[in-house]
């Protein structure tokens, strides 16, 4: 980017971006997964498949989150040379980033179900959940701070990997009005143009 820009992606978008692929997938996977009789049977993959989503929906959650808290409370303001990513764009980057893994995740918790019926599918679905549970988390923070938390494009990576990860360093933040997602990166129902009002 010029004059010592750079190209910045919202973080609760990122988070968020694969919590709707993997709960279609596992829905889908936990749908095929019942028809086999499995190991277990479909009664006791079923329950435990519950109990799978339940755990791996919070631990997907909850999991870096001293990690995110850190780096929100240490964001600086953003310069007027950065640019700020939409939201399609960081979305598409993450899933065409993961689509081989989604592919693979979801054959493997089809599967599965020849041993444990449900299962896998659950803990795909979970994940998405945890997701979706995490940005919303990131979405309160930015309402109660009354800012919008972004992170540069180049630390997460060509696979737009997790905003939490090792490679970031620092968050940055805009105005609420800034860039075109809500907090916790929905779509804004008033679009906003990106890169506005900071």
């Amino acid at each position: 980017m010029g004059r010592g820009g750079h190209g910045l992606a919202r973080v609760p978008v990122v988070v968020r971006a694969g919590a709707a692929p993997l709960w279609w997938l596992g829905v889908l996977a936990a749908g095929g997964g019942a028809v086999p009789e499995g190991i277990t049977g479909r009664r006791i993959g079923a329950l435990a498949g519950a109990a799978l989503f339940l755990v791996t929906a919070a631990v997907v959650a909850y999991a870096r989150g001293k990690r995110y808290d850190a780096l929100a409370r240490e964001a600086t303001r953003a310069g007027k040379h950065d640019v700020l990513q939409s939201r399609a764009v960081t979305v598409r980057n993450w899933r065409r980033g993961h689509r081989w893994w989604l592919v693979a995740a979801f054959l493997a918790a089809l599967g599965s179900a020849f041993l444990v019926p449900v299962a896998g599918g659950a803990v795909l679905a979970g994940a998405g959940a945890g997701l979706w549970l995490k940005a919303a988390r990131l979405g309160r923070r930015e309402q109660d701070g009354d800012v919008l938390l972004w992170v540069r494009v180049d630390w997460l990576g060509r696979g737009a990997g997790a905003p939490g990860g090792k490679a970031v360093r620092a968050y940055r933040t805009t105005g609420p009005a800034a860039g075109d997602a809500a907090p916790g990166g929905a779509r804004r129902r008033a679009t906003a143009a990106a890169g506005a009002r900071r």
